[in-house]
């Protein structure tokens, strides 16, 4: 079938890239005029053979909020900022990526974080820190443009990665999709590590309606659109 060739490598055929024209590489993020500095943190001390035992897809939250501490770990485990070189033109993240690409952003949809106005933010990485995007509670929303899933609304915040191509593209023109597409799963899979590691839960989410998703962060479904998403709660 033609749509399995995105399967396959096709790295020979990478060439005449805009890294290869001497065109400037693109900001690794936006940056924030006002930024909600996060807090430090000292959790996620379980050992990893445990925590890779217990890690399973979890729908049912309890009303007990995340503190915001945790949210700080949960944000340094999928997308911290270990080192930069280059004048930040190049960092190394707690998760791999392809030439050290890093396309994606984190945004947040909180509902139930100590310390949190309801809302949607934008991590900043590095600065460990949030920027908010717009205040409100939106659960209905999020539940419709997630196709009617409840227990995306019931968590206490959900983790929504929004992909920006060219960041990949710049280095590896169209066999940037396939990297982008295993990236995210990096991303992803530490989510479910590190929430394990704190008792909170996790669940990816890769039905939704797009135009609703992207209407909803606020990003333009073109040179930046929702890929993934995973709320997050915590459990008995």
């Amino acid at each position: 079938m033609k749509s399995r060739e995105f399967l396959k490598s096709n790295w020979r055929q990478i060439k005449n890239t805009d890294r290869e024209k001497g065109i400037e590489k693109p900001e690794i993020e936006k940056d924030c005029e006002k930024v909600i500095k996060l807090p430090e943190f000292n959790l996620g001390n379980k050992p990893l053979r445990e925590v890779i035992e217990e890690r399973k897809s979890i729908r049912k939250y309890t009303d007990t909020p995340m503190s915001l501490q945790e949210l700080s770990f949960l944000l340094w485990a999928t997308q911290g900022v270990r080192k930069y070189i280059q004048d930040k033109k190049v960092v190394f993240r707690t998760v791999p990526s392809a030439g050290a690409t890093h396309p994606f952003d984190t945004y947040l949809v909180v509902f139930n974080v100590d310390g949190l106005e309801k809302g949607i933010y934008r991590y900043v990485s590095l600065k460990h820190g949030l920027c908010k995007v717009k205040p409100g509670d939106f659960k209905d929303k999020i539940i419709d443009a997630t196709l009617g899933q409840q227990f995306v609304g019931n968590s206490a915040v959900v983790f929504v990665w929004v992909a920006v191509p060219y960041r990949t593209e710049w280095k590896y023109t169209a066999e940037s999709y396939k990297a982008i597409a295993i990236d995210v799963g990096h991303v992803c899979q530490n989510l479910y590590l590190a929430a394990t590691s704190i008792d909170c839960g996790t669940c990816a989410v890769a039905a939704y309606d797009q135009e609703k998703m992207d209407n909803l962060i606020g990003v333009d479904g073109d040179n930046e659109m929702v890929i993934y998403l995973a709320p997050v709660g915590k459990i008995v």
